[in-house]
């Protein structure tokens, strides 16, 4: 069950709830940020909601295997993006993150901190080993971020991700709990 609540400098990361639906709506609506998303922007907010309630009931679960946080500012308390992190096989002690922000807060180093502080909740909460992130070739914020928090590229896979833009190659990226 989720109820990590992560705090960084700047940031709280908090399980989402129902009354984060108008937030991620607005969120997923915004062409800017979906780009480079492979689930395109929902019709209308009832398919949001359910995306969202789908997002609450993994957080819940007793043995859960995804979970998904709110990004907040920490001061403001105003919402500004999503980050997850979803597990593997228990065997092999790995997730995959991944993250997705509101432009208005791009290069400001938002997603840098999360995602910190998500890799931090995995190897030491979580008792992972490896964790893995991939993202299309010509996405170059999010490669940066992925550098900065030091995963390294392992991969270069031909025509994975199938954007509104027809299909893109993707970076796969990891971290080790000993890097």
């Amino acid at each position: 069950m989720n109820k990590a609540n992560l705090k960084t400098e700047r940031l709280i990361l908090r399980p989402i709830s129902e009354n984060d639906i108008k937030n991620i709506h607005k969120l997923l609506c915004l062409e800017e940020t979906d780009r480079f998303n492979t689930s395109g922007i929902p019709n209308n907010i009832d398919e949001t909601k359910i995306i969202v309630e789908k997002w609450i009931f993994e957080n819940n679960l007793e043995n859960n295997k995804c979970f998904t946080f709110a990004v907040e500012l920490n001061e403001e308390k105003e919402f500004i993006g999503l980050i997850g992190i979803n597990l593997g096989k228990e065997k092999y002690r790995n997730a995959e993150v991944w993250f997705k922000y509101d432009y208005n807060y791009w290069n400001k180093g938002f997603a840098t901190e999360s995602l910190k502080i998500i890799i931090l909740f995995g190897f030491q909460t979580l008792k992972l080993h490896r964790i893995e992130a991939g993202c299309a070739i010509e996405n170059i914020g999010s490669i940066s971020v992925l550098e900065k928090v030091g995963m390294l590229r392992e991969a270069h896979t031909r025509k994975l991700l199938p954007l509104k833009t027809g299909w893109s190659d993707n970076y796969g990226y990891a971290i080790l709990a000993t890097d």
